[in-house]
C-alpha cells in the first residue's frame, strides 16, 4: 500500500489527458520531494518499490520528458529523478541478497527496473535525450557551464542504467532473429541518432572525460552479440549460417531416428507382464548369489546397479556455476545497425578511446573494476576486426607486449584474489573469464598478423612472439588455470576458453620453435642454499687446542710477558675488561674477561692478555680471581699460564643461544636453507614444455570439458583431441588415459546414433581402447588401475614393468634385506630387547655384520616384520642420569669449600662451576659427597644489617631473583620445585630487604601524590588471595582487575607500577594477558607480609602525631588483643618453616615489649565493610561491627 504521503506527492505532478500531460503548478517542488524521499529509503527500498507499483516513470515522468523539454529546471529534476529510480537493483542493495525477505524485495525492484526498460523502447524518449546530448555538445568549452556537464553526465547515466537492466526470458520468451526488449531498445537508440553521438564522444580529443562512459554504454549495446557472427552479416554469410542450422537439424534427426529404431527392437510379442525373469550369472547381488532381472532381456543393455537409487543431493555449495552470458541473434536490422556502428568505431574511435580508458586506468582515475569494460572491449573489436577484413591497423592501440603484460598482471590478480576471497569468488572468477577472452584474442590476433601476406606485418608479430614466449609467467599462466580451475566458481565456458587458448598458445609455439633452430627463454627458479651454522656448546669441557700445541705456544708467550712485566707499568685506561652496553651485569662478567684474556693468550697478544688481566683485577678485586693486589710478576705470569690451558666456558652470542633453543636440534650442524629466485636462459624443449601438461589435474580438466561433447562445438571438440593426441602420441602416454571415467565416456560416444559427426573423438577412442587391451595381454593389473588417475612414474611401471622405477635408479636405491639379514636382525632383537637401561637400537647397529643399515631403516624393518607395532616405539627417552666425573667432583667440593661462608652458597657455585648442571642437580651431588646435610643449609642466608648499595639496587636485585636459574627450575623434581619456590618467596621478602624498604617509600610517595585509594585496594586484595589460598589449599595466579576508575589511572601510573614490579606481582604478558596477576608461587604469609610493607607508618608519625592519643583505651585494648594474636600466628608459622631457632623460640617472651614498642598500625578504609561482615562466620571470625579494621605488621622483623 503506498504512503499517503508519497501518494499525495505524486498526484501533484500532473494528469495525462490523451497523448498530452498536463503538469501542476508544483510538478517541480514534487519531483524535488521524490528525490528526498528517495535520498531516506530504507534496505528494503520501499520508496522505490511504491515508485515502481505506481508506474510513476511510465506515467508521469516520460510524459513530462518529451512534452516539456523547455522548461530546463524541470527537465533537469526529471532527469535526476529517473537516474535515481533506474539505478541498478545489484547498486541498490550491495549484492544480491541471500535472506529470502530481502531476496524478495530485490526481484521486486528488478521486475520494476525490467519494466522501466520496455518503457523506454520508443524513438520519442531517446530523441528527446539525443537533441538534448546534441545541443550541450554543439558548445564550446569557454560557453559550457558546470550545469552542463552534469546534464550530459546524468543523461549518459540514465541511458546506461536503462541497458544495463537484465533480459526476462520468461517473459519475452523469444527466439533468434526475434526481436527482443533490448532489440527494441537499440533500434530506438539508432533511430534517435544517438549512437552518432556516441561516436562523436569516443572520437572527440576534447570530450575524455566521457570516454568510461562511452565505454561501458557501447559495451551493455553489444552484451549478447557475437563478434564472428556479426562481422559476416550481409556479407554472404547467410548461406553459411543457414548450412550449419541444416547440419545440425540433420544431426537430431539421426539421433532420432536411432532412438524410435532402438524402441522397435525392443518390443516383444509378449505383454509386457510376463516379460519373464532371469539370472545373471557372474554378477552378484547384495548377497552371494546372483543377480535376478525381472524385466525383457531387451533391457538388459541398460541395466546398472543404480537403477532405483534416489540420486545424492549435492550441496549448494559444491554445485557446478551457472552460465550467466548468453548470446543470442537479433533481428536482421538490429544486427546490420550494429554492424555499421563496429566498422565505424574501428576506424574512428578505437585507437583513440582505448588509449584514453587505459590511461585513465593507469593513473588511477576509474573506479573500481572498471578495467573490464577495457578488457571486454579489447576482445570484442579485434575479434570483429580479425572476423571481418583483417586490419592490424584499426587494433595498433591495444597490439603491443604492452597489452599482453596488463592482460597478464590482471589475470593473476584476478587468479589470487579467487583462492582468498572466498565470499566474492564468483565475482572474480567473471572478471578472470573477460581477461582470458582478452588473452585469448590477443594470441589469435597475433596468429593472424603471422599469416598475412605483408611482411611488415609479419615480422611485428614476430617480434611480440619473441617477447611472449621468452618470458616464463607467460608460458607458466595457462598451468596454473589448469591447476587451481574450481568448477564450483568458474562455468564450463570458462574452461571451454581456457582449452582453446591453450590449443592456439601450444600450437603457435610449436610452429615457433620449429621455424627457428633454437630457441632460447628465459627460466627463473628458487635455488635452496645450504647454510652451515655452527653451534658451540655452552660450556666447553676442552680448550681450543691440544694441550702440546699449548705447551709448544707457551715460551714464546712467556719472553713476551716477562719483558712486559719488567717494562714500565702498561696504561690501563684504553682497556675496558667488560662490556657496558651489555645486558648482562657487571658483576657477571668475569667469565667473559677470563676468555678474552685466553684469546688473546692464543692469537699470541701477550701485552693485550697482561692489560686485560690487571684492569679485570681493579674491577673484580674481591676473590682474588684475578690475583691480588700485591702479585708479583712471576706470580702474573704463571696466573696467565693457568688461564692459556683451563678449560674455559665459552658462552654463545644471545642471537645464537636463542636459535639454538628454538631449533632444539642434537647435531652440532645445522642446515638452513635459503631460497633465492635466480633468473637464467636456457635453450627450450618443446616436448619438455609439453610434459609439464602430462598430470592427472590437467587431464581430469580436458575430460569434465569432453563430457559434455554434443553441446560443444567442433572446434572445442578439435582442441580436446589435439592435446589428448599429444599427451598420448607425442610424449607416448597412451596409459595416461587409462582410466574407467574416460572409458565410460568412450562408450557412450561409440553408442551415440550420431557418431558420424565426430569422427575425431571416434577415432581417437578407438585408439586409446586398442592400446589398452594390448597392454591388458600383458600386464593384467592394468584393469585395477583403470580406477586411479595416475602419474608418469605410474605409468612407466604400467607399461615397462612394475619394480622398473626402481632399478632405473639403482644407484639410490638401498639393498634389500636378505633372508641372512632378517634372521640376525629378528635374533638380536629378542635377546636385547628386554634388556633394560639400553637402546635395542644402537645395540642392533652395534652388532649388525652385513651391510651397513640406519637406525630409521632398521625400525621400518622391524615393523614391517611385525616384531614391532609402531615406530613410535623406538623413540628416544630422555636419560635423567647425570655422570660426574672426578675432577668435577673435586672441583664441585673446592667451590663449596670456597663459598661455604658466603651469602648464597649455591648461586656462587653455579655461577662459577665448570660442567653446568641444573640446581637440583649441584644440590644432590653435594647431599651425596656428605658436605651438606640438608637441603636448607644452601639457602641464601639472611642479612642482618641493609646496605646502602641493597637499597639502591633494590629492584635490579629483585627483578634478578625472579628470573634467576629459569631453566635449570625446569629440569628440578616436581617435589624440589615446590619446596624451593616458596624458600625463594621469603628470600625474595625477607632476604632482598632493601626492596621492602623501597616499596614502603614508593608507596610514602604515592600516598602523598593521592594514590591512598589504590593502594588500599591493593592490600585488600592481596589479604583476600592470602585468605582464599589458606582456605582452599591450592593456588593459582589472581589478576588485578581495577573496578573504579581511581584504581584504573592508578594501574596506568608509571610509580605505580614499579610498586607492584617490587612486591613481585607478574605484568601482563604482551599480547595474551590484560591485567597484572599475583603470582601463584606466592605463600599465604609472604601475601600477608607484602601487604604489611605497604603501611604508612612514617607518613602517621609525620602528619597525625595526636592520633595514638584520641584513640581511646577500648581500641588500644582491641589493638593489643590483635597484635598479641598475630605475633603468636607468626610465630607459628615460623616454626612451620624452621625459621626460628628453639633458643629464640624460648627469648619471644622477653622481646615482646621491644617488639610491640616498633609495632604501628594501618588503618584500612574497606569500602565493601557490609561483604565483610556477612562472610565473617565463613572466615570464624566474630562478627563485631566495626567501622575501621587495624592489621597489625612486625616490621623490623629480620633483626
Amino acid at each position: 500500500m503506498m504512503n499517503c504521503e508519497l501518494l499525495a506527492t505524486c498526484s501533484a505532478l500532473g494528469y495525462l489527458e490523451g497523448d498530452t500531460y498536463h503538469k501542476e503548478p508544483d510538478c517541480l517542488e514534487s519531483v524535488k520531494d521524490l528525490i528526498r524521499y528517495l535520498r531516506h529509503e530504507d534496505e528494503t527500498r520501499d520508496i522505490r518499490q511504491q515508485l515502481g507499483a505506481a508506474q510513476i516513470l511510465q506515467r508521469d515522468l516520460l510524459p513530462i520528458l518529451t512534452q516539456h523539454r523547455q522548461d530546463k529546471t524541470l527537465f533537469d529534476a526529471v532527469i535526476r529523478l529517473m537516474v535515481n529510480l533506474t539505478q541498478p537493483a545489484l547498486l541498490c542493495f550491495g549484492s544480491v541478497p541471500k535472506e529470502p525477505s530481502f531476496r524478495h524485495h530485490f526481484l521486486q525492484v528488478l521486475a520494476y527496473l525490467q519494466a522501466y526498460k520496455e518503457a523506454f523502447a520508443s524513438e520519442k524518449a531517446f530523441g528527446v535525450l539525443s537533441e538534448t546530448l546534441y545541443e550541450l555538445l554543439q558548445l564550446g568549452w569557454e560557453e559550457r557551464q558546470e550545469e552542463d556537464n552534469l546534464l550530459i553526465e546524468r543523461i549518459l547515466l540514465l541511458v546506461r542504467n536503462i541497458l544495463h537492466v537484465p533480459a526476462d526470458p520468461d517473459h519475452e520468451k523469444s527466439i533468434d532473429d526475434d526481436a527482443s526488449v533490448h532489440d527494441r531498445l537499440l533500434w530506438a537508440i539508432h533511430l534517435s541518432g544517438l549512437d552518432d553521438l556516441l561516436l562523436f564522444l569516443a572520437s572527440s580529443p576534447a570530450e575524455q572525460q566521457w570516454s568510461l562512459h562511452v565505454l561501458e554504454i557501447i559495451s551493455l549495446m553489444f552484451r549478447d552479440q557475437n563478434p564472428q557472427q556479426l562481422a559476416g552479416v550481409g556479407q554472404g554469410c547467410l548461406a553459411q549460417e543457414r548450412s550449419t542450422d541444416v547440419a545440425e537439424l540433420e544431426m537430431l534427426r539421426q539421433r532420432e531416428m536411432a532412438e524410435k529404431k532402438t524402441r522397435a527392437l525392443q518390443r516383444s510379442n509378449r505383454h509386457s507382464r510376463f516379460g519373464g525373469s532371469y539370472i545373471v550369472q557372474g554378477l552378484k547381488s547384495i548377497g552371494e548369489r546372483d543377480v535376478i532381472f525381472h524385466k525383457g532381456l531387451h533391457n538388459l543393455q541398460n541395466y546398472s546397479s543404480d537403477m532405483g537409487k534416489q540420486r545424492r543431493r549435492v550441496p549448494k555449495r559444491c554445485q557446478p556455476a551457472r552460465e550467466l552470458s548468453t548470446q543470442r541473434r537479433s533481428a536482421l536490422n538490429v544486427r546490420l545497425f550494429l554492424r555499421d556502428f563496429c566498422s565505424e568505431f574501428l576506424e574512428n574511435c578505437y585507437n583513440r578511446l582505448m588509449g584514453s580508458v587505459k590511461d585513465h586506468l593507469l593513473r588511477e582515475k576509474a573506479q573500481q573494476h572498471d578495467e573490464t569494460y577495457y578488457m571486454w572491449a579489447l576482445a570484442f573489436f579485434m575479434a570483429f576486426n580479425r572476423a571481418a577484413t583483417f586490419r592490424p591497423g584499426l587494433v595498433s592501440e591495444t597490439l603491443s607486449v604492452r597489452t599482453f603484460h596488463f592482460i597478464e598482471q590482471n589475470l593473476t590478480n584476478y587468479y589470487e584474489m579467487m583462492l582468498t576471497d572466498r565470499k566474492e569468488a564468483a565475482s572474480w572468477a567473471r572478471r578472470m573469464h573477460l581477461a582470458l577472452k582478452a588473452y585469448q584474442e590477443l594470441l589469435a590476433t597475433v596468429n593472424e598478423m603471422d599469416m598475412s601476406p605483408q611482411e611488415a606485418v609479419r615480422e611485428s608479430s614476430r617480434i611480440i612472439k619473441n617477447n611472449i614466449f621468452y618470458v616464463m609467467e607467460y608460458r607458466e599462466l595457462f598451468l596454473a588455470l589448469f591447476r587451481k580451475f574450481d568448477e564450483r566458481w568458474q562455468p564450463r565456458s570458462f574452461l571451454r576458453d581456457l582449452v582453446e587458448t591453450t590449443h592456439l598458445f601450444l600450437k603457435m609455439l610449436e610452429r615457433f620453435c620449429q621455424s627457428r633452430g633454437n630457441l632460447m627463454v628465459q627460466n627463473k627458479r628458487k635455488k635452496r642454499r645450504k647454510k652451515k651454522v655452527l653451534h658451540q656448546p655452552a660450556a666447553s669441557d676442552s680448550v681450543p687446542c691440544s694441550h702440546e700445541e699449548l705447551e709448544g705456544m707457551w715460551p714464546a708467550l712467556a719472553e713476551q710477558l716477562q719483558c712486559c712485566a719488567r717494562a714500565p707499568e702498561l696504561s690501563l685506561d684504553s682497556v675496558v675488561p667488560f662490556d657496558a652496553a651489555s645486558e648482562v651485569p657487571v658483576e657477571e662478567q668475569r667469565a667473559e674477561a677470563m676468555v678474552r684474556i685466553q684469546d688473546c693468550l692464543l692469537a699470541g697478544q701477550a701485552p693485550q692478555a697482561l692489560s686485560l688481566l690487571r684492569s679485570a683485577r681493579e674491577v673484580w678485586p674481591e676473590g682474588d680471581v684475578f690475583g691480588s693486589q700485591d702479585i708479583s710478576p712471576d706470580e702474573e705470569i704463571q696466573l696467565l699460564k693457568q688461564i692459556l690451558s683451563a678449560p674455559l666456558p665459552r658462552l654463545q652470542r644471545p642471537e645464537e643461544q636463542g636459535a639454538e633453543e628454538e631449533e632444539e636440534e642434537e647435531e652440532e650442524v645445522e642446515e638452513e636453507e635459503l631460497q633465492v629466485v635466480q633468473v637464467s636462459e636456457k635453450e627450450f624443449n618443446f616436448l619438455d614444455y609439453l610434459r609439464r601438461f602430462a598430470c592427472s589435474t590437467v587431464v581430469r580438466s580436458y575430460v569434465l570439458l569432453l563430457r559434455s561433447y554434443k553441446q560443444n562445438s567442433v572446434h572445442t571438440n578439435h582442441c580436446l583431441v589435439k592435446m589428448l593426441h599429444r599427451l598420448a602420441c607425442d610424449l607416448k602416454m597412451e596409459a595416461l588415459l587409462f582410466q574407467l571415467s574416460l572409458f565410460c565416456l568412450f562408450n557412450r560416444l561409440l553408442s551415440d546414433p550420431a557418431a558420424g559427426a565426430y569422427k575425431e573423438l571416434v577415432t581417437f577412442a578407438k585408439y586409446i581402447l586398442a592400446k589398452f587391451f594390448a597392454l591388458t595381454a600383458v600386464n593384467q593389473k592394468a584393469f585395477v588401475e583403470l580406477l586411479f588417475w595416475k602419474n608418469t612414474a605410474v605409468i612407466r611401471e604400467m607399461t615397462e614393468g612394475y619394480g622398473s622405477l626402481e632399478s632405473g635408479s639403482s644407484s639410490r636405491r638401498l639393498p634389500v634385506w636378505s633372508p641372512e639379514e632378517d634372521t640376525q636382525l629378528r635374533e638380536l632383537y629378542l635377546a636385547h630387547k628386554d634388556v633394560e637401561g639400553q637402546d635395542v637400537v644402537d645395540v642392533i647397529l652395534a652388532h649388525l655384520t652385513m651391510a651397513p643399515r640406519t637406525r630409521k631403516q632398521i625400525i621400518h624393518h622391524l615393523v614391517q616384520l611385525g616384531l614391532a607395532d609402531s615406530v613410535k616405539d623406538f623413540q628416544r627417552k630422555g636419560i635423567n642420569i647425570v655422570v660426574w666425573t672426578e675432577d668435577q667432583e673435586l672441583e664441585l667440593r673446592r667451590l663449596f669449600e670456597e663459598f661455604q661462608d658466603s651469602d648464597d652458597v649455591m648461586g656462587h657455585i653455579m655461577k662459577n662451576i665448570t660442567a653446568k648442571r641444573s640446581r637440583g642437580r649441584i644440590v644432590e651431588k653435594l647431599m651425596a659427597m656428605g658436605l651438606v646435610t640438608e637441603r636448607r643449609e644452601l639457602y641464601k642466608k639472611r642479612r642482618k644489617k641493609l646496605a646502602s648499595s641493597s637499597m639502591l639496587n633494590g629492584e635490579d636485585s629483585l627483578k634478578d631473583f625472579y628470573q634467576e636459574d629459569k631453566e635449570e627450575e625446569e629440569n628440578l623434581p616436581e617435589e624440589e620445585s615446590e619446596e624451593e619456590e616458596e624458600e625463594k618467596v621469603w628470600e625474595a621478602h625477607e632476604i632482598h630487604g632493601s626492596s621492602v624498604l623501597s616499596s614502603e617509600s614508593l608507596g610514602l610517595n604515592l600516598y602523598q601524590e593521592g594514590f591512598s585509594a589504590p593502594i588500599l585496594w591493593l592490600q585488600t586484595c592481596l589479604i583476600r588471595a592470602a585468605a582464599d589460598r589458606e582456605e582452599d589449599g591450592c593456588s593459582q595466579s589472581i589478576p588485578l582487575v581495577p573496578l573504579t576508575e581511581e584504581n584504573e589511572e592508578a594501574m596506568e601510573n608509571e610509580q605505580f607500577q614499579q610498586l607492584l614490579c617490587k612486591l613481585g606481582i607478574q605484568p601482563p604478558v604482551l599480547g595474551q594477558e590484560t591485567f597484572w596477576r599475583i603470582p601463584a608461587k606466592l605463600s599465604p604469609a609472604c601475601l600477608r607480609r607484602v601487604a604489611a610493607s605497604l603501611n604508612q607508618r612514617e607518613e602517621e608519625e609525620k602528619l597525625q602525631p595526636e592520633l595514638k592519643l584520641e584513640v581511646s583505651e577500648e581500641q588500644g585494648h582491641d589493638e593489643e588483643h590483635q597484635a598479641q594474636a598475630l605475633r603468636a600466628l607468626m610465630l607459628a608459622r615460623k616454626k612451620k618453616a624452621d625459621l626460628v631457632s628453639p633458643g629464640e623460640e624460648g627469648g619471644t617472651g622477653e622481646k615482646e615489649q621491644l617488639k610491640a614498642a616498633r609495632k604501628k598500625r594501618q588503618l584500612l578504609d574497606s569500602d565493601e565493610e557490609d561483604e565483610g561482615r556477612n562472610k565473617a562466620p565463613e572466615l570464624e571470625v566474630p562478627g563485631v561491627k566495626k567501622k575501621k579494621r587495624f592489621q597489625i605488621e612486625d616490621e623490623d622483623e629480620n633483626d
